[in-house]
């Protein structure tokens, strides 16, 4: 009998084990469209929750008055400028093209005269200059601007029809709404469920997790659009064509951790070719400042946020745009920095512990 009530019990165990998985992978499928506007939008509602909370004292506190003007200004800030970006190079692709293309009927000349009177540098920099103006042109142009129309192309591609991102825009801006309402809600239900799988250490996962998000997303997020601005400045000072558009490219390229220099310079090259070597010098000192300023701007926002390496976040940034496109940028560096911070806590824990555990036998 007691046989009949086990195979009963196994049979009846089995059969709700499999039903809990179908529930789960149906439930995944018909999310699936969902995801990526709900990762946009929790990692934007991590990062400003807090400033959403100031907002609502400030407006009496109404909450319903305070999502709004927190919509407004995501629209106004974070999202409507992406989508600008997106658009413009998606719109301009050809433009762009011709652009790269007509770099190669310049002619480089050798190093003028007053570069060689520089202090310090100048005698380097005109020995540099006249190494490449001895090159071939055509050959090593030829060799880069492939590789630039290949990334842009890649861009787009990875990002979608323009259409597919406004749809994803709009998703994003309606889930940013309801996890702002419902936020406390959201918290609680996930702090719940990480201490029901975690113990007590749940707790601290989830603002270990927060933590990460707010860092990458400062770090990674303004840094690009600090650079980005710098440079588009500075393009534009100088009488460069088409400053907005390189501003858009050098957003996406701070994004991808690139960085603006992969524009900068050759900009630089363009003024010197087209016989403008004062103002050409004027944007390769802007150039090598805004290029360099990342390098000091990251650390400064990341060390805010959380205490985690550059080369993490920078792992994390490459990985995740390899492994899941644009949105990756942020899950990546998330995963890592997460995965990092569990991971060294765990370890100083057990260093803490160490002692007592010897002291008690």
């Amino acid at each position: 009998m007691n046989n009949d009530l086990s195979k009963k019990d196994l049979t009846q165990i089995t059969i709700s084990v499999v039903f809990i998985l179908l529930l789960i992978i149906g439930s995944v499928w018909v999310f699936m469209p969902f995801v990526a506007a709900l990762i946009w939008a929790s990692i934007i509602v991590i990062s400003t929750y807090n400033f959403m909370l100031k907002l609502q004292k400030i407006l009496w506190n109404k909450k319903g008055l305070a999502v709004t003007v927190m919509l407004l200004i995501i629209l106004m800030i974070v999202l409507v400028p992406i989508a600008m970006v997106v658009g413009t190079v998606a719109m301009n692709m050809t433009e762009i093209s011709g652009w790269f293309s007509s770099l190669s009927e310049l002619r480089f000349q050798s190093a003028p005269e007053w570069m060689s009177g520089i202090p310090l540098v100048g005698s380097q920099l005109a020995d540099g200059w006249n190494q490449v103006s001895s090159l071939h042109n055509d050959e090593i142009l030829k060799k880069i601007i492939p590789f630039l129309d290949d990334v842009i192309k890649w861009f787009v591609a990875k990002a979608g029809g323009f259409g597919l991102f406004m749809i994803h825009f709009l998703l994003t801006v309606i889930i940013c709404g309801i996890l702002y309402s419902k936020g406390d809600v959201a918290v609680k239900g996930i702090r719940n469920f990480a201490i029901r799988l975690a113990g007590n250490r749940g707790s601290e996962i989830i603002t270990l997790a927060g933590q990460a998000v707010k860092a990458v997303t400062m770090g990674v997020v303004i840094t690009a659009l600090i650079q980005s601005v710098l440079g588009g400045i500075s393009l534009a000072v100088c009488g460069v064509p088409r400053a907005g558009l390189l501003t858009a490219i050098m957003f996406i390229l701070g994004l991808s951790q690139i960085g603006a220099l992969p524009v900068l310079l050759p900009s630089v090259i363009w003024k010197f070719a087209s016989g403008d070597p004062v103002w050409g010098t004027v944007l390769l000192i802007l150039a090598i400042v805004v290029g360099v300023s990342d390098n000091f701007i990251r650390p400064i926002l990341i060390k805010r946020g959380a205490d985690l390496p550059i080369l993490l976040i920078f792992a994390g940034v490459i990985g995740g745009l390899m492994a899941f496109g644009i949105v990756g940028l942020f899950i990546g560096p998330v995963i890592l920095a997460v995965t990092y911070t569990l991971l060294k806590a765990w370890v100083n824990e057990n260093k803490t512990q160490s002692p007592q555990n010897v002291t008690s036998t």
